[in-house]
This record gives C-alpha cells, structure tokens and sequence, in this order.
C-alpha cells in the first residue's frame, strides 16, 4: 500500500516537473521587441536597443539554466526516493 502512494508521488513530482520545463522554455523564448528603440538596427544595434537585447538574450539564458536545474532537481529526487524504496 506504501509503495504505491510512494509511486503515485514520484509520477505526479515528474509531472509537474515536466510541466514546469515547458513552461520555462515558452517563457524563455518571450523577448522584448526592440524595433521602435533608438539605435535598432538590423546589423547592429546601439543604446538602448543593444541594451533591449542583450537583456532578451540573458533572459533566454536565464530559463535555459532553469530548465536544466529542474531536469537536475528531478533526478536527484527519483533517486533518493529509489534509493528509500531499497
């Protein structure tokens, strides 16, 4: 009876582990628009367009790492519970 709560547990903490990286990768490809600064171009942006986007490229990083240390977390999580279980 125990075990099977302990599986039904890990099946949901992966669920929502999965959930939670879809998530940070939809939100880590949302940026800013950076067209109606000044300075945007096309080849090269200066002022406050370059600020814009390097601020949308460490976003993008940002929940890139965060979707790796979830995968990490939930790795870390299944094998202390295998590791009760044994």
């Amino acid at each position: 009876m125990a075990d099977n709560i302990i599986f039904a547990l890990v099946g949901m903490f992966i669920a929502v582990a999965i959930l939670i990286g879809i998530s940070t990768m939809i939100l880590g490809s949302t940026v800013s628009d950076c067209e109606g600064l000044p300075g945007y171009d096309v080849n090269g942006s200066t002022g406050w367009a370059l600020s814009c986007e390097d601020t949308n490229q460490q976003t993008q990083n940002a929940f890139s790492l965060l979707t790796i240390i979830l995968v990490v977390v939930a790795a870390i999580t299944i094998l202390v519970i295998i590791r009760l279980l044994g």
